[in-house]
């Protein structure tokens, strides 16, 4: 591997990609004949994206089958901008993911992820990545990724550990997926986790219920601080975001967009979007404002990387909310 200044990145983004197919229907009616749609997704390439698109320097770690999507996959993740020259190759199909549009953030997936190439994930990647990994502003990774397999459980530990061990910033989002993993099995995960983590973005109620047993965000928050999470960022809905920095927790307004196409990926397209402008130096505040403004830009396309925002549109939109929001109310603050 090279050496030197030129492999330090802003962003390292460790996970699976997935072959995305978008049914055009709700999964529950898709009949015999309904057309469906092929991209590229996952949660690791839709933060990698949006961190790309905010300005870092970032590239995907991660396993890629030996198939023949596995040369569109890369050419996808290259044009968003990622690094892919540290994708490692396995002699295992890709995993791929079924999924319908949905305006709400509430859908359900079907997923063809059993010995998938990326579920081979494990300590010996991590050890091969290891200067990218000591030497990185912030990774990103995330419990659908540590739920993969056992090796993969390990690997997310073991590159949390470097990056946090190495004074880097960690951003973990649990995921929370019960086809993938159990709630025992992601609590643990998230109770070794949390300490290492920058920030520790989450949902509620659907993560907060069953990874710290409340569907309330405020308490959601406290409970992943108490378990060491620095800063702890709790999207509750379509239109409002509680942030916790151990000072206070606040909730933010989310801009609006007045034509959702699909919520696929906006949650990561928030963590990759705020990650990315915090190694690049900004303050939380500015960094959460900019991930808003990118996770509702981010609806108006299908798909987990259907739309990824251009850092002036994102910033346009963020200065705009900024402006026009209406006062927070004190009840809003702790």
């Amino acid at each position: 591997m090279p050496g030197g200044s030129a492999e330090r990145y802003d962003v390292l983004v460790l996970g699976e990609v997935l072959v995305e197919i978008h049914a055009g229907t709700a999964l529950r009616e898709a009949a015999d004949g309904t057309p469906a749609r092929i991209s590229y997704s996952g949660d690791a390439l839709n933060a990698a994206a949006a961190a790309a698109a905010a300005g870092a320097r970032t590239a995907l770690l991660a396993v890629v089958g030996d198939d023949e999507l596995s040369v569109p996959l890369l050419r996808r993740a290259a044009g968003l901008g990622v690094d892919v020259t540290h994708v490692r190759r396995a002699p295992h199909p890709n995993g791929a993911y079924l999924l319908s549009a949905d305006t709400d953030g509430d859908r359900e997936f079907v997923y063809w992820r059993t010995h998938s190439a990326g579920s081979t994930l494990g300590p010996g990647h991590i050890a091969s990545w290891r200067e990218l990994l000591t030497g990185c502003g912030a990774l990103i990774t995330s419990g659908i990724t540590g739920a993969l397999s056992p090796s993969s459980r390990d690997a997310v530990l073991a590159a949390t550990r470097l990056v946090h061990g190495a004074g880097g910033h960690v951003t973990y989002d649990p995921n929370f997926r019960a086809r993938l993993t159990g709630p025992a099995e992601a609590r643990e995960l998230l109770a070794r986790i949390a300490p290492l983590t920058g920030l520790l973005k989450t949902s509620c109620p659907a993560d907060a219920r069953a990874l710290v047993d409340t569907a309330d965000p405020r308490a959601a928050a406290a409970r992943c601080r108490a378990l060491g999470a620095r800063t702890v960022a709790v999207t509750a809905g379509a239109d409002r975001l509680l942030l916790d920095d151990g000072t206070r927790a606040v909730f933010h307004p989310v801009p609006v967009n007045p034509e959702p196409v699909d919520a696929t990926g906006a949650g990561d397209c928030f963590t990759g979007t705020v990650t990315a402008r915090l190694a690049l130096g900004d303050t939380l505040a500015d960094a959460v404002a900019y991930g808003m403004a990118a996770a509702a830009l981010s609806v108006s396309g299908r798909g987990g990387t259907g739309r990824v925002p251009a850092f002036t549109e994102t910033a346009a939109l963020a200065a705009s909310h900024r402006r026009t929001r209406p006062p927070r109310p004190g009840s809003a603050d702790r």
